[in-house]
């Protein structure tokens, strides 16, 4: 993997500072069901469900929407991909190894939980699956990436 494409290191420093606290905001809004009205707005939307139905003519339109979710969404975003693709202190060849070898392993395992999902999960629930799994993939990588930066500065450790 080519080390031109990853951010300076000060960026992972950011993007735990934007993840973690918006991580957290958005597990309370999801399981509590948390909205607060400040946050309704009449937004633009694209109705294609509605199109397909045959019960809407107009391709865009107005609704009200609390737009909590969206925010929490994009600064989650936005702040794995910074923690994902930063580079590390030391950047090497091992680290980049080890960097690719954890997306690949991360896509795997997303998409034998995706799968999974397909045989066995339905209706309302198959959706907060897919919801969740726009975050996972990077959630994954992160995990895997730095549980093998952990253990490859335990091995140098152990072995001074």
């Amino acid at each position: 993997m080519k080390v031109n494409f990853l951010f300076p290191s000060n960026f992972k420093r950011l993007g735990l500072f934007i993840l973690i606290p918006s991580s957290i905001i958005g597990l309370v809004t999801l399981f509590y069901e948390y909205e607060p009205t400040f946050l309704d707005f009449n937004m633009p939307a694209i109705f294609i469900d509605e199109i397909l139905r045959g019960e809407n003519k107009s391709f865009i339109g107005i609704v009200k929407n609390n737009i909590l979710d969206e925010i929490l969404a994009i600064f989650i975003i936005f702040s794995s991909v910074l923690v994902a693709f930063s580079k590390e202190r030391l950047e090497d060849e091992y680290i980049s190894k080890i960097r690719l070898e954890s997306l690949v392993w991360a896509v795997y395992v997303n998409y034998g939980i995706l799968l999974f999902s397909f045989l066995f999960i339905y209706d309302f629930s198959f959706l907060w699956v897919m919801i969740l799994n726009m975050f996972t993939v990077l959630l994954f990588f992160i995990i895997k990436f730095n549980w093998q930066i952990f253990k490859l500065k335990q091995s140098a450790n152990y072995e001074k």
